[in-house]
């Protein structure tokens, strides 16, 4: 009977510093941002400005193989949450797009 008591207290000591290791070790969690406490199943990766990346100040509407790649199939042009660029290239990007739309380079509506 006086046995029992004493080797109870072993096991509990091994789990109480297994979830204390990953902090001290500095692992980054996943996404711990997400609200209502879901996770995504791998990490977020963050998105960049393409125009930022590669050091493009200005965007010319000229370039419609570069402008095609911002617009979805039906020739919307895509959000910058969806693309990842910055506010001034996104605007840049939205002016480049509709002068070549208005220039008969890029359709308004593709099918």
């Amino acid at each position: 009977m006086s046995a029992e008591p004493n080797a109870a207290p072993a096991p509990e000591a091994a789990p109480a510093s297994t979830p204390s290791a990953p902090a001290a070790a500095g692992a980054r969690r996943p996404s711990s941002s997400a609200p209502g406490g879901r996770r995504a199943p791998y990490p977020v990766r963050r998105k960049v400005c393409r125009f930022c990346a590669e050091k493009v100040r200005d965007i010319d509407f000229k370039q419609i193989q570069i402008l095609r790649t911002f617009t979805t199939d039906t020739g919307k042009i895509l959000s910058a949450r969806i693309t990842g660029n910055c506010a001034s290239h996104q605007r840049q990007l939205t002016r480049c797009i509709k002068r070549a739309r208005n220039l008969a380079l890029l359709p308004y509506v593709s099918r």
